[in-house]
């Protein structure tokens, strides 16, 4: 994987994502040479499009990664890839289309940007056609060595083995006389030199994933592997990269406060972040008015009680505010107390439903943002009663509260809906990937792929 900004991204999606934009940038070349001969004109110097390609490359590899070309399920399927792809490219080009017609340009003629469009579809289907048949093949992937034989490894198998895995797993060692979980490891004592044995296999990485140890770390080993040149990596942190989420099973207290992340130099992070929330939330506030005003008037007709509710929540350091919203759910739906919220939940109302599913209930929390309260990004900001309950159930959960909590966030866009002790452990697992590995880019990925949710209903309600 690639380390950027402290997230990783494999090595396959980088290479896929560079041969789009290349592609994408042919393919606007493509339709400029083929108007301008259709209409008699000279096309010109390539050198005076470069701007212009660049422009229609990056909005519409934006708008890929917003609804989720990029992701796990769309390098699995085909079809997946191919319906997100004829939505991402439709909707690059209508941006491209209106922010043309904005600044009064002629940069992006309809007639060009149609012909873009069909060229881009065709040309980025046949390159996952293409490409992605040789990026699932282990010469792509980095190649994987477990020191271990349990349950931690089988885990490893499980994640090797799906399409989009960045790592191939070579071998299993198993380095006890336990009986294995997985029946094809080799016993350490049948290699006489496991350095040799690592080298002539071609291993690039040795992951260790003994289920105890205590007074059972080869040091001797793992000492002449790593000097060899070899990376060594530690379970945990294996799991951290190439899942996006901190294991709760397998963390503990020292992992947390010795490995990478958690920095305490983010003082131009938070101020260019706080920065960003005023900015955005004003502006949103300011253009999404008259549909807040809307919705408020039909929840108001739809059933009896305000149109806006507000609701304690727990926010940055434990402390409380108050989250506002458009009321999406009866007056007495917790007139027993305070509940779950569930899927298809009889207590929402009928505008409810539909301001839930498109998120326009949300919207009057970026007034909580302009105040300073949430941000933009961040943990889902929970309530009292359930955070008391939480935090005696899950380990860490209070770490969470360290960052300020936000609108979406990194557990919003890639847990699906759930609302159970089970599933808010889970989304706990992202929320410390993202308070241990912030950074602005990290939330410039997790506001791009909050379209794909909204889009298609995923994530939290």
């Amino acid at each position: 994987m690639i380390r950027l900004f402290k997230h990783y991204i494999p090595h396959a999606v980088v290479l896929l994502w560079l041969v789009d934009v290349l592609l994408l940038a042919i393919a606007n070349e493509t339709s400029w040479r083929l108007r301008s001969d259709q209409i008699g004109i000279d096309p010109g110097a390539l050198v005076d499009r470069l701007g212009a390609h660049a422009a229609f490359a990056a909005v519409i590899s934006l708008s890929m990664i917003s609804v989720g070309v990029y992701g796990g399920e769309a390098l699995r399927s085909k079809r997946f890839a191919a319906a997100r792809l004829l939505v991402a490219i439709s909707l690059g080009v209508i941006a491209l289309s209106f922010a043309d017609f904005l600044v009064g340009g002629q940069n992006f003629w309809r007639s060009t940007l149609a012909y873009s469009m069909a060229f881009a579809i065709v040309m980025l289907i046949f390159n996952r056609l293409i490409l992605g048949a040789f990026l699932g093949t282990s010469s792509f992937r980095r190649r994987v060595l477990v020191l271990g034989a349990g349950e931690r490894a089988q885990r490893l198998r499980v994640l090797g083995e799906r399409p989009e895995s960045g790592f191939a797993i070579v071998g299993y060692i198993t380095m006890s006389e336990s009986q294995p979980v997985v029946e094809e490891a080799i016993s350490r004592g049948a290699i006489h030199n496991l350095t040799r044995y690592v080298e002539n296999l071609g291993v690039s990485e040795v992951v260790l994933a003994l289920e105890e140890r205590r007074n059972a770390l080869p040091l001797k080993d793992l000492l002449r592997i790593k000097t060899a040149g070899v990376h060594v990596n530690e379970f945990s942190s294996f799991l951290e990269r190439e899942t996006g989420r901190v294991d709760l099973d397998t963390v503990n207290p020292s992992w947390l406060i010795f490995s990478d992340g958690f920095s305490s130099g983010r003082a131009i992070s938070s101020a260019s972040k706080r920065v960003f929330d005023i900015a955005v939330s004003a502006l949103l506030l300011v253009v999404t008015a008259p549909v807040i005003l809307l919705f408020a008037l039909l929840v108001k007709i739809d059933s009896k009680g305000p149109a806006f509710y507000r609701q304690p929540r727990v926010g940055l350091f434990g402390e409380c505010f108050d989250v506002v919203k458009l009321r999406s759910m009866r007056t007495d739906a917790e007139v027993a107390g305070a509940q779950w919220a569930s899927k298809d939940d009889p207590r929402v109302t009928r505008i409810g439903r539909f301001i839930r599913k498109v998120r326009i209930d949300e919207l009057p929390q970026a007034w909580t943002v302009l105040k300073g309260e949430m941000s933009f990004v961040g943990p889902r900001p929970e309530r009292p009663e359930f955070v008391a309950d939480l935090e005696e159930q899950l380990r860490y959960y209070a770490e969470r509260h360290m960052v300020k909590p936000g609108i979406t966030g990194w557990a919003q866009i890639n847990y699906p809906y759930g609302a159970s002790i089970e599933d808010s452990r889970h989304k706990l697992e992202y929320d410390l990937y993202y308070a241990k590995n912030y950074t602005p880019f990290l939330d410039l990925l997790i506001i791009l792929q909050t379209l794909r949710v909204v889009l298609w209903s995923e994530g939290a309600r």
